[in-house]
């Protein structure tokens, strides 16, 4: 079964938004596990909009389910992995002013840097995966960067999902085959919702995990955490 990461980013700019600890990050975080999450995401950036550096140390020692710590991977980023040592690390290259991620690594070339920053994180026991468009090109350059897996980045898929499934998710039920001949794990994120995650899943073979916030949160506005985190699990099964 697909394993859900709940991604925790919008839980924190609610909270920055008033400057004080209401909503709780590290509370709600729990609870996600509590109420059927297999993981948690976070996603500092250098401006700490939403989730602070503060509170990746914090959330560690809390967690019992799988840590993902995404960002790009410059100097204090890695030190932050490396001293909180995650289940998981995922590379994403976002430039500091983007509002969110809105790309995947060009493996060929970032391959040399990519391969320096893994090894780093691979060398602690850390599990790797590199963001990544449904590229076969680029797919095919990935195990050279040493990466455990990829996590194909969906945004195209939510936005043809709605003039047309099958062909939305062609590009990825390709690029999922070509990952997995090639021995690399399959995650996926960015606009995966209830209206499209069910069919996705049901057309990327092997999928080991989805990490999903903004459309999560969001239904949880109207249905409830627990209830949501529940209904996005029953998508996966």
């Amino acid at each position: 079964m697909t394993k859900l990461s709940v991604n925790i980013n919008k839980i924190a700019t609610l909270r920055n938004a008033r400057g004080n600890n209401v909503p709780d990050v590290q509370k709600i975080a729990q609870d996600c596990e509590r109420f059927g999450a297999e993981g948690i995401t976070v996603h500092p950036r250098p401006d700490e909009r939403h989730i602070r550096y503060s509170d990746v140390l914090l959330l560690k020692p809390l967690l019992t389910t799988e840590f993902n710590i995404e960002g790009y991977p410059d100097k204090k980023f890695m030190d932050l992995v490396m001293q909180v040592r995650p289940a998981q690390v995922t590379l994403v290259p976002d430039p500091p002013h983007v509002l969110t991620s809105n790309a995947g690594w060009n493996t060929i070339k970032n391959k040399v840097f990519l391969k320096e920053v893994i090894s780093e994180f691979k060398a602690s026991g850390i599990r790797t995966s590199i963001f990544i468009d449904p590229d076969l090109g680029q797919i095919d350059h990935a195990p050279e960067t040493g990466t455990d897996r990829i996590e194909l980045y969906t945004e195209a898929y939510a936005r043809l999902f709605p003039g047309g499934k099958e062909k939305a998710v062609r590009p990825y039920t390709l690029a999922a085959t070509r990952a997995s001949e090639l021995g690399l794990g399959i995650n996926a994120g960015h606009d995966l919702s209830l209206e499209n995650l069910a069919f996705f899943k049901h057309n990327i073979p092997g999928l080991l995990e989805v990490s999903i916030g903004h459309a999560l949160i969001c239904d949880a506005l109207y249905f409830g955490l627990e209830n949501t985190i529940q209904l996005y699990r029953r998508q996966l099964k």
